[in-house]
């Protein structure tokens, strides 16, 4: 397509465009407090934690919320409790393998709280609280829970707007039946889990007004409290893990850390709590701003868990909106610099034996977790996952040399690199089946991270380091076809399907690697003999091609069966989250992937992440319905909980989804793998007026859009220094400078 082009400032072009931004027009722009807000007129059931209960962390530490006005309960993880070690067979139903366990509840008994009335259970993404309200014994009484990242401390208050109102009683419950003792207005849970892996948590409790004491029989140790005027409960924990090979992944006995970091935090009121961690949360959550049209007073009024429902029939703006920041709440939560990244179940966990072992899936599940971390402008919540890789090298590069399947050609043991299991835990132990390329996939966000950031201090001793590693290795071990191209030898398209040499998914995950790898190599202006080598291979490499009825291959034969509606669209890697593919560079194979999207559809085999997945392939192939179509199934009761925690089959709670569809509607509104920003490539008929702010594009830019009637009416672009930028705008191309941060 071709496309008229014309230089000019930035300013110009926002005043070509008929609009000026102000802060005082930004201001009257934030969306109101209920856009930003999941609400239930009930409690949590009891026996459904994970799809009812509201989330609440601050990377480390979580917690559930119930919200029953006669039984708060509060269940607590801290992300490094693990059972297992580095699994040296790979069984992965073995100890070894392991899992990510649950700490314990907290139990705020409050036997007169009957037939309460006004109830309200509220989430608020736009600070990061979980509150209660309700009325019982013409009392009106409020709860408020946070997890603070500033403090490392969970803080819930317990209110009335009458005194003495609380009495009742607090129970810790822990998870691995710890021993409870209690100091004064502390309990204590210390134990050991079977791997030797030292864990404690603590809870203080703060009155104002009555007493609080503690009691102690056969059952349990409590603390019992009587004609409070209120309550703050402060809950810390940890364990001794750290991010260190070297020490077995040990580090000191948390006690002393936990009870300095309780005894700072009691000293602050509440409010200043409260305070700082709204600021330190908001510092990352009101980065990105989005407004994609009205909804109706009628949609407004409904509680989520219903408002969710009808929002599948009838197109809810407000409530998508809120689904595109729910993601980003969910990875502020849950993955902070220091902390284990996000896992199956993100942070949040109610079972010691949790599905896939709460795990990290390589195939697809932890990449989707972090696809919206550098475009959704919070590119420091990544870096857990980079942490936890480069922490498991030493563990990999082992088991990778001990498996015969890697034995060079020479018939010595693999010697550069290493592979991964499909599923991994954070002590270097991998289980199920070899995903070969997930080195290369992995190495992917390592380079993203550069791209979107431009960081070359971090490209040089994190990113680049890996990404070579994983190109020696893939060096070694392609195999050379009878006419010089090389696949990868008896790979796997996830999850089905036979191992053989060429698989498609194998050969895009490589092709982005080693093209990932020669940017890094030009970008840092080194190893330009070993860069022109695998650019080499890149070239060699067998490339993706459309089969017999038109369809993006999955295998290298053409044997694609057109009903196959798999969850996994592995063979269209290259469309997204990869580059190879794309409609401007390449739009022959762009055409094929979308016959391959079209004929796996969203019945049958699909799940939340298969529509994230899907919605943001469709986007990158400019079918802007589709994509939209993805973003307003993921609602279905078949896809989200009512807490709009993604359902995988049968009905098991899965975050990947929750990330990767807010990914998807990024793809929606901008672009950047092209080489050129483009605004608005797949913007739905279900928001033809609206408003984006603070988006990322790669080279280092920051992104607002603003449009009407489908068309884009203001654009601004910001970078750190001032700096010429592509933009592709209402079907024209424009070369702008940018503005400045």
């Amino acid at each position: 397509m071709k496309h008229n082009t014309m230089k000019t400032g930035i300013l110009g072009a926002l005043v070509a465009l008929g609009v000026m931004a102000s802060a005082t027009a930004d201001a009257q722009n934030a969306p109101p407090a209920q856009a930003l807000t999941l609400w239930y007129q009930q409690p949590a059931a009891d026996d459904k934690p994970m799809n009812e209960a509201l989330p609440i962390g601050n990377g480390r530490l979580g917690a559930l919320v119930f919200g029953s006005p006669q039984r708060e309960r509060l269940s607590l993880n801290e992300d490094s409790l693990w059972t297992g070690n580095d699994n040296p067979d790979g069984d992965y139903h073995s100890k070894g393998m392991g899992a990510y366990q649950v700490l314990g509840n907290v139990f705020v008994d409050l036997p007169a709280h009957t037939d309460a009335a006004d109830y309200r259970r509220e989430l608020h993404i736009g600070d990061a609280l979980a509150q209660v309200s309700y009325t019982a014994n013409s009392v009106k009484f409020r709860r408020e829970v946070f997890c603070s990242q500033p403090a490392q401390v969970m803080a819930a208050r317990f209110t009335a707007d009458k005194p003495a109102a609380y009495t009742g009683r607090i129970e810790l419950a822990d998870a691995h039946s710890a021993k409870i003792t209690a100091d004064g207005n502390r309990l204590t849970a210390s134990g050991t889990l079977e791997n030797g892996l030292k864990f404690e948590w603590q809870l203080l409790v703060l009155n104002q007004g009555g007493s609080v004491a503690v009691t102690t029989d056969a059952t349990a140790t409590r603390l019992v409290f009587k004609d409070c005027d209120s309550l703050t409960l402060l809950a810390v924990a940890g364990t001794d893990y750290a991010f260190d090979h070297a020490k077995g992944y040990r580090g000191e006995d948390p006690h002393a850390r936990l009870t300095a970091q309780l005894a700072a935090a009691s000293k602050q009121e509440y409010a200043e709590l409260k305070a700082a961690h709204i600021k330190d949360y908001q510092s990352l959550f009101n980065r990105v701003s989005v407004d994609f049209g009205a909804s109706s007073a009628a949609q407004l009024a409904l509680p989520t868990d219903r408002r969710k429902v009808a929002a599948v029939a009838t197109v809810d703006p407000v409530l998508e909106a809120l689904l595109f920041q729910f993601g980003r709440y969910l990875l502020i939560s849950c993955s902070r610099p220091g902390s284990l990244p996000a896992n199956l179940q993100g942070l949040w966990n109610d079972n010691n034996d949790p599905p896939w072992h709460a795990d990290y899936h390589s195939n697809i599940n932890v990449q989707m977790n972090y696809w919206l971390a550098e475009p959704a402008n919070l590119a420091e919540c990544h870096t857990p996952f980079f942490d936890l890789v480069v922490s498991q090298l030493p563990d990999w590069r082992k088991a990778t040399a001990a498996v015969k399947e890697f034995v060079l050609a020479d018939g010595n043991p693999a010697q550069r690199g290493f592979v991964i299991r499909t599923s991994h835990n954070i002590t270097g132990g991998m289980g199920w089946k070899w995903d070969k390329t997930a080195n290369a996939w992995y190495g992917q966000h390592f380079w993203e991270h550069y791209a979107f950031g431009l960081d070359k201090k971090y490209l040089r001793e994190t990113a680049y380091p890996v990404l070579k590693e994983t190109c020696e290795f893939w060096e070694d071990h392609l195999k050379p076809m009878p006419d010089g191209k090389l696949v990868v030898p008896n790979g796997w398209s996830p999850e089905h399907g036979p191992d053989e040499d060429g698989v498609s998914y194998n050969q895009q995950i490589v092709w982005d690697l080693f093209n990932n790898y020669a940017q890094a190599a030009d970008a840092l202006g080194v190893d330009k003999e070993y860069r022109d080598k695998i650019a080499g291979m890149r070239d060699r490499l067998v490339a993706p091609k459309a089969g017999s009825w038109g369809q993006l291959q999955e295998w290298m034969t053409d044997r694609d069966d057109p009903k196959d509606n798999h969850r996994h669209t592995s063979h269209l890697f290259a469309v997204y989250p990869g580059t190879q593919i794309s409609v401007g560079k390449s739009p022959d194979l762009a055409k094929a992937a979308k016959v391959s999207i079209d004929a796996r559809g969203i019945s049958g085999g699909a799940t939340e992440w298969s529509l994230a997945w899907r919605s943001a392939l469709y986007a990158r192939l400019h079918d802007t319905e589709s994509a939209h179509t993805m973003v307003q199934q993921f609602f279905s009761d078949q896809f989200t909980s009512i807490n709009l925690f993604g359902l995988m089959p049968p009905k098991t709670v899965q975050l990947d989804g929750s990330f990767g569809i807010t990914a998807g509607i990024c793809e929606m509104l901008m672009q950047s793998h092209e080489g050129e920003i483009v605004l608005l490539p797949a913007l739905p008929k279900a928001w033809p007026t609206g408003s984006v702010k603070g988006v990322r594009a790669r080279g280092g830019f920051e992104v607002d859009i603003a449009w009407q009637d489908g068309k884009v009416t203001h654009y601004r672009i910001r970078s750190k220094e001032p700096r010429e930028v592509t933009v592709r705008v209402n079907g024209e191309t424009k070369i702008c400078m940018s503005e400045t941060f």
